[in-house]
This record gives structure tokens, sequence and C-alpha cells, in this order.
């Protein structure tokens, strides 16, 4: 359940990194509010999945999850480089978090 719990504070680190851009500097009141709301869940899930899981190992994770996940929306959405030393270095970061869920009890 920890690794659940870690997954979705992953997702939601993307969802408050994207929300930044639209925030337009905090100047724009529900981008703002949207993107602090996905923060403090985030910050609030890993700390529940901490109670379970390696400092190290959950927060290499979650932050691996984010930065994934944040440079394909970028790709995506604003039109960002896709090359392909861009998606095998993701690959690697990719394959780094399976290989901490393997490692970890």
């Amino acid at each position: 359940m920890s690794w659940f719990v870690l997954f979705i504070a992953g997702l939601l680190e993307v969802g408050w990194a994207v929300g930044l851009k639209y925030t337009e500097g905090f100047t724009r009141p529900l981008p703002t509010l949207l993107t602090v709301v996905s923060m403090t869940a985030s910050v609030a899930l890993l700390g529940l999945a901490l109670r379970n899981l390696p400092l190290g190992t959950a927060y290499a994770v979650w932050t691996g999850i984010g930065t994934i996940g944040t440079a394909l929306v970028g790709m995506a959405l604003f039109s960002e480089p896709a090359t392909a030393l861009r998606l095998a270095c993701i690959g690697l970061i990719a394959a780094g978090i399976v290989g901490l869920k393997f490692v970890t009890p």
C-alpha cells in the first residue's frame, strides 16, 4: 500500500510542477490554488509512504516519478523537445525507479 501511496504522491508532484506553469508567477488565483493543494497533498502522501519505506528510496522514487511525468507533460503540452537522448535519459530514471522497487523490502 505504501508504494501505491508513493505513486499517487509522485503523480501529484507532476500536477503541481505543471501547475506552476499555469500560475503565471502566482498571479492567477485558480491555478495557484490548485497548485498549492497538489503540493500539499503530494508532500502529505510522501510523508505517509515514509512510515513504511526508507527515506532515500521513497524520496528518489517520488522525485523520479515527478521528473518523468513533468518531462513527458512538457513535451506533450509545451512542445519541449523529445529527442532520442532526452527520452533515453528519462528511461534511465524509470529504470532506477524500478530497480529501487525491486531492492527495497
